[in-house]
């Protein structure tokens, strides 16, 4: 009952944090048209958060300590690597191309987990993430846009292997006897996010009169503040937050599929909030991610009992291996 209240908790957080992270762009877009450069969006959302999360980052400040390379990791992979390869990618492949190579991020899970972490994985799982995938190709419209180039190409691996880094070290060291908190984790992670960002960005030459005025959203106009207010809070820092939290309840592999509802999610509030046109196929498209993301997360096995009931079978092989290993409510 136990397990199956902490997976249903943790599909949960990760839904929530689908929706968070798949609102940024349709906030970010006006922002962009307005005349903000994409790359000062990114160092205007990682820092704002950074700076949200200061309290939290002072009172955890034993985890500089405790676990550096787990905050550097964070920091440079979740954090500053995935929206410095997305963008960079952006600038030269369709977006749709580059969010469907971003989001091969489960499978590249999957991968880890079976041959890197050499955990068993269900059949259930692998199929869960082929049909993510697939549906995800529906949802962008990944043909509509096809054009060879290697270097855009390998930016958007390069954003998916981040991503991979964001859900591996979520449930980094969860199972300790004293795991790292996870808003610890994820304050550091965005300070040094900021802080390589705002070598990459360089912020100085930003307009900074352009959050002063509104923004074009859907034929609306809105405070361009009160849009960067739902970029750093919700897209951000409730995104972090649900999103580690809820690898940890579920597992880095289920959690990933789980997120790929965000490119649906991205979709639809950019089909009701900015008008833009949503296709049959980017419906069967998101029919069939919904699919495969519940495929995926019903797999997870239950855990196995510490001592076997007298007549009761014996647990099937490998069972309680992808169940995520600290459950600690945080």
């Amino acid at each position: 009952m136990h397990a199956s209240q902490g997976r249903s908790a943790g599909l949960g957080l990760a839904l929530a944090s689908a929706f968070a992270f798949g609102g940024s762009g349709v906030a970010a877009k006006p922002l962009i048209e307005a005349g903000l450069d994409p790359l000062h969006v990114v160092w205007l959302r990682v820092t704002g958060a950074a700076l949200v999360m200061l309290p939290v980052a002072w009172r955890h400040r034993d985890l500089l300590r405790r676990k550096p390379a787990l905050l550097a990791g964070f920091g440079l992979l979740a954090v500053a690597g995935v929206q410095a390869c997305y963008f960079a990618a952006l600038s030269r492949i369709p977006v749709g191309v580059a969010l469907l190579i971003e989001y091969l991020a489960p499978a590249l899970v999957l991968g880890w987990v079976r041959f890197v972490q050499r955990r068993p994985v269900t059949r259930a799982a692998a199929v869960g993430v082929v049909l993510a995938v697939g549906g995800l190709a529906c949802v962008v419209e990944v043909w509509a846009g096809l054009s060879f180039d290697l270097l855009g190409l390998l930016l958007a691996l390069g954003a998916a292997c981040c991503q991979v880094g964001y859900f591996v070290l979520s449930d980094q060291g969860s199972d300790e006897a004293e795991p790292a908190d996870p808003l610890g984790v994820i304050a550091y992670g965005l300070l040094i996010g900021a802080l390589v960002l705002t070598a990459v960005a360089r912020p100085w030459g930003m307009d900074w009169s352009v959050l002063g005025g509104t923004a074009d959203m859907g034929g609306t106009e809105a405070p361009a503040w009160m849009l960067l207010g739902w970029i750093v809070l919700i897209a951000t820092v409730l995104a972090y937050v649900t999103g580690i939290v809820a690898v940890r309840k579920l597992s880095p592999q289920v959690a990933g599929v789980v997120a790929c509802l965000e490119a649906v999610i991205a979709t639809v509030l950019a089909w009701v909030l900015l008008r833009e046109h949503l296709s049959a196929p980017q419906i069967v498209g998101g029919a069939v991610v919904l699919v495969g993301a519940f495929i995926a997360q019903s797999s997870t096995p239950k855990a196995v009992p510490a001592e076997p009931v007298a007549g009761s079978e014996p647990p099937e092989e490998g069972a309680g291996n992808e169940v995520a290993a600290g459950r600690a409510a945080t």
